[in-house]
């Protein structure tokens, strides 16, 4: 259950699809609000457990960057998740959970690109990339995957909903 903890919280984090954020910036403002939604591990030994994720999405009070902190649950069982991502000249560096020196994984580099955020993450051999997608201003995807004989292999998926009624503070071009 340790790897399903430690891989759903690297899900916490962002991309975009059909709508643009023109910066990385605007789409860190675009995280802001209260989401939900379900997910599904769909490789590994517990492929196919689904559960549901609530989360808060700030932004740091220094710098540009996203902080998510909530919870995801399976059946009974709930697991609090956090991430804390920061730009760091043109990458991204942070943590989610406690970091890959506690029971979570390191953020340790990134990019930005029309639609899309994707950050590498590590903890020990274990890599990978989240992907996350914010498909317009009310829908969060995200998708986490990790290295495996050279190939990127889907490990989790989730879709969030913005379940505030608050205003975002960016808007989507």
């Amino acid at each position: 259950m340790r790897f399903v903890a430690l891989v759903l919280s690297a899900f916490i984090s962002f991309a975009l699809s059909n709508s643009a954020f023109a910066s990385d910036v605007k789409f860190f403002k675009g995280i802001e609000g209260k989401w939900s939604g379900p997910g599904e591990i769909v490789a590994g030994k517990y492929k196919g457990t689904k559960y549901i994720c609530t989360f808060d999405g700030t932004n740091p009070a220094k710098g540009d960057g996203m902080i998510i902190d909530g919870a995801c649950r399976v059946g009974v069982f709930s697991q609090k998740m956090t991430a804390h991502i920061t730009k760091k000249g043109s990458s991204y560096k942070g943590a989610f959970l406690d970091g890959a020196k506690g029971d979570g994984m390191d953020v340790t580099g990134g990019r930005y690109t029309r639609n899309r955020i994707i950050v590498d993450i590590i903890r020990n051999d274990l890599k990978g990339i989240m992907v996350v997608n914010l498909n317009d201003k009310n829908q969060l995807k995200a998708t986490i995957s990790v290295r495996h004989n050279k190939q990127l292999i889907p490990v989790i998926g989730m879709n969030l909903a913005r379940i505030d009624t608050g205003t975002v503070t960016s808007s989507i071009k």
